[in-house]
């Protein structure tokens, strides 16, 4: 085993030596892709839009669970006093309750997960098409990606071109009049 791994090496370095006298400067940076989802404009209000409709969405919820916990305590008091037949009706209609409030309840998550992974989504393509064009602009041989789909073992600091990806991104979403301004009214109007 050791021998064999001894020889890939071995060929590695040969054929990297027969390469390097004629291979001409490669002009590489990475993107830290975690840090530009988490920095970015369009992405925070993106997670502020659907922050604030899973909060508007869930008071609805509370509402009606705190209306449901009110009937079951109702329920806990009253079963004694009313008898087996009517205890088992009431707690059978309880129990349906419950489970709509949960099924309601999925239902509200899944729709928000759908919709906001769809916009994320086109996040993602639209920042590709603006990863492809950055990288023809300031004339990248290659733009490798970090984060949590890493595909760097290795780079120098030197090669982050994070910090210029996300002011662009941040600009042209800017100059696009596409800020979100919602969640900084909605707390005006609270106050």
């Amino acid at each position: 085993m050791k021998k064999i791994i001894a020889a890939l090496a071995l060929s590695a370095a040969l054929i990297s030596c027969n390469q390097s006298g004629t291979s001409t400067a490669l002009k590489t940076a990475y993107i830290d892709t975690s840090k530009l989802m988490e920095e970015s404009t369009e992405a925070k209000d993106i997670e502020a839009k659907y922050k604030a409709k899973a909060e508007e969405m869930g008071a609805e919820l509370k509402a009606e669970a705190a209306k449901f916990e009110a009937e079951a305590a109702s329920f806990k008091k009253n079963a004694m006093a009313n008898g087996q037949a009517w205890a088992q009706q009431k707690g059978a209609e309880l129990q349906q309750r419950e489970q709509q409030l949960q099924y309601a309840q999925q239902g509200m998550m899944q729709q928000l997960q759908g919709e906001s992974g769809t916009e994320m989504d086109s996040l993602v393509k639209k920042y590709k098409k603006m990863f492809k064009d950055f990288g023809k602009e300031k004339g990248y041989d290659y733009l490798l990606g970090t984060g949590e789909a890493a595909t760097v073992l290795y780079a120098k600091d030197s090669y982050d071109v994070t910090k210029d990806v996300i002011k662009l991104v941040n600009d042209k979403y800017k100059s696009e009049g596409k800020k979100e301004e919602k969640p900084a009214v909605k707390a005006e109007e609270k106050k």
